[in-house]
């Protein structure tokens, strides 16, 4: 088994001493590449990283290791100021990307032993490695963030004198928005869902009474990606499923089906083939509530009927929002929609859903759409398509595209302003404390096409 590596490096011996290979039992392992200051690159590190990219499907080649060692030498000089500035990791941070990068490799490799054998370390050892990295990028950020905060607060007159040397085809273009309003309508999920669950039992009976899951799964489940699989998931850490899934399969015994489980993706039965640790491998049928052709008959009619009195002036939208929209995060708005993301009332197009956009493309300022079948925001955050919905829409305003502008477009050009003199600000300081540390780049990386000029300096 090869000796654990342990490297004592002061500023006097790195002073003196040329980047250097370290032998252990079974010959040459691990190379310095690159010494900054008082902190060392190891050919290991970077082809660690080049391994997890690799999981991601990402090809490597000589150019992925020149961006890796460039971005590795830029985070050692942020990581020497933040401990100067006796900055302190973020726990919480640290904790959640390294329990994220272990299950999801886990995941991808199958389990903790193929993880080990594709890393080449035991699971401890990797467990140690990547948390000294998180903490470090921990460090990096906030130190960042710390020159970043830095600069001075962008006022008027810095938005104004931008916009007189910025040249007319170089300033920012802001695009389309929209301000939307909107009735929504849900369709009976009481009665879909007890179907749904109806549908499930009976394919529950059928499995216990000797089919087989896999064959009933590539028939009748509606996720595509498990049924062709005969609705295997393949191992998997149990934090990247829904808890309610997760907490169902831990809980049974290989062999055995599940009763019913529901989750934002729909409702499920489950049949545990393997559990190795908080890790475990199932098949599962998923099936999503289905809605009739009357369900949304019904809904379009009765929207189409408020559609009519607004429009003759029976009632003014807002109001028809507040009485009869069902969806209660903009009935008391009176039907004002709401970006989920941003918490903004303007929408440009590719933050609108698909039918939405369809639904308002066409209208001009004052106009409503004729009922539509689109989804809410349930679960939308999180990836998820959300729930059926059936909607009328009016487009309350319309901002053009256009070209930004002091008196329109303020928050926007403040906001342009102030990322300019932070990333110059992060910039200088990088140039500066590269010029000034202590650097040594192995010749072996020598026609790597660096973003900075002056690394070639360190060769």
């Amino acid at each position: 088994m090869t000796k654990p590596r342990v490297i004592v490096l002061t500023a006097a011996l790195l002073a003196c001493t040329a980047l250097s290979a370290q032998k252990y039992e079974g010959g040459l392992i691990d190379k310095t590449v690159a010494v900054v200051g008082n902190e060392v690159i190891l050919i290991s590190d970077i082809e660690s990283e080049v391994q997890q990219m690799r999981i991601q499907g990402r090809s490597s080649d000589r150019d992925m290791r020149c961006s890796i060692l460039e971005s590795m030498m830029e985070s050692k000089i942020f990581l020497m100021q933040a401990r100067i500035d006796s900055l302190t990791v973020n726990s919480d941070m640290v904790e959640g990307e390294l329990t994220n990068r272990i299950d999801n490799a886990r995941t991808m490799l199958g389990g903790d032993e193929e993880l080990e054998k594709y890393f080449g370390k035991p699971l401890y050892r990797l467990r140690q490695e990547w948390r000294q990295m998180f903490e470090d990028m921990s460090l990096t950020q906030q130190e960042q963030a710390t020159i970043a905060q830095s600069i001075p607060e962008i006022t008027p007159y810095d938005v104004q004198q931008f916009l007189d040397t910025v040249a007319v085809e170089d300033l920012p273009v802001v695009p389309i928005k929209y301000q939307l309003s909107q009735i929504c309508i849900y369709p009976d999920r009481e009665a879909a869902n007890l179907a749904v669950k109806e549908r499930l039992l009976s394919l529950r009976e059928r499995i216990i009474n000797g089919e087989k899951f896999a064959t009933l799964a590539r028939i009748y489940s509606e996720d595509p990606g498990s049924a062709r699989k005969g609705g295997e998931l393949g191992m998997a850490s149990k934090s990247i499923f829904w808890p309610a899934f997760s907490d169902a399969a831990m809980a049974l015994r290989p062999g055995t089906i599940s009763q019913i489980v529901e989750t934002p993706d729909g409702f499920h039965i489950i049949e545990v083939i393997e559990k190795k640790g908080d890790m475990f491998n199932a098949r599962h049928i998923l099936l999503k509530p289905q809605y009739t052709a009357e369900d949304r008959e019904k809904a379009f009619s009765r929207l189409d009927s408020l559609r009519t009195k607004v429009l003759e002036d029976e009632i003014k939208f807002p109001l028809a929002a507040r009485f009869f929209s069902e969806d209660p995060a903009t009935r008391t708005n009176g039907g004002q929609m709401a970006d989920p993301n941003t918490g903004s009332s303007y929408f440009e197009i590719d933050q609108l859903k698909p039918a939405d956009y369809a639904a308002i493309k066409d209208l001009k300022e004052g106009e409503i759409s004729e009922p539509v079948e689109s989804t809410d925001n349930e679960g939308y955050q999180q990836g998820r398509q959300g729930n059926t919905v059936y909607k009328i829409i009016r487009v309350d305003k319309i901002v053009p595209a256009h070209s930004a502008t002091f008196t329109n477009d303020y928050t926007e050009l403040q906001d342009r302003v102030r990322n300019q003199r932070q990333m110059k600000a992060i910039d200088e300081f990088l140039e500066k404390k590269i010029k000034d540390t202590y650097i040594v780049i192995d010749p072996m990386f020598k026609e790597c096409a660096f973003k900075r000029d002056i690394w070639k300096t360190k060769l």
